[in-house]
């Protein structure tokens, strides 16, 4: 809040409500809820995911397999992880094509 002649004026950017500290003042009751603010009905079409079924959506998503993620960080921790690089170059180069496939004009 800031005081102009005793008057108080309210911060541009503070939310109705909200009270500043050392004010004195119990922010304003808020007005109730209009009820057509109140409920939402949301629908999910079949474009929202991409025209097909979300069981055929999530098919396509991997399982993450736990025991070979734990494996694999022990092997890094005691210093037998080894990085192919060729291996990762192809696969860059692989998941690069792929995309630039898929986002093709």
């Amino acid at each position: 809040m800031t005081k102009i002649g005793g008057d108080s004026i309210k911060k541009p950017g503070v939310p109705a409500g909200v009270q500043e500290i050392g004010t004195g003042t119990e922010p304003a009751p808020q007005a109730a809820t209009p009820p057509s603010a109140r409920a939402v009905k949301v629908e999910i079409t079949p474009l929202a995911n991409g025209g097909q079924p979300l069981d055929k959506v999530l098919n396509g998503v991997s399982v993450v397999d736990a025991a070979l993620v734990e494996t694999t960080k022990l092997a890094i921790i005691e210093g037998r992880f080894r990085v192919d690089s060729e291996v990762v170059a192809d696969k860059l180069l692989a998941t690069a094509r792929e995309y630039l496939v898929s986002h093709k004009s």
